[in-house]
């Protein structure tokens, strides 16, 4: 392959804080009525399961989250070919775009 036919790609993230808050609520609701049963057990004679069913929901609600959150923002990320006539500008805020600072002495 020579490197004339190399393609150059533009990604890009959409994602924003609205695409991903109705997990976050479902989320927080899920662990409130966690806590909430857990609070409803405390008054057995064994509390111990309380705090184990606390820790069982948690624990078997972060894999939906973790896999929530990832196919959100896979599902958000944009690549487009850039042709070589195209102007690359870089888009405000970027990191890379600022000035290094320099120490004085």
């Amino acid at each position: 392959m020579s490197g004339n036919n190399i393609q150059k790609y533009r990604f890009v993230c959409t994602l924003t804080f609205g695409d991903i808050y109705g997990q976050i609520i479902v989320w927080l609701i899920t662990i409130t009525l966690s806590l909430a049963s857990a609070l409803a057990l405390m008054g057995a004679k064994r509390p111990v399961y309380a705090l184990a069913t606390a820790g069982l929901v948690v624990l078997l609600s972060l894999p939906f989250l973790l896999f929530a959150f990832v196919t959100t923002l896979l599902n958000h990320i944009e690549v487009t070919p850039v042709g070589p006539e195209t102007k690359m500008e870089p888009m405000p805020g970027n990191v890379s775009q600022q000035q290094p600072v320099q120490a004085t002495s």
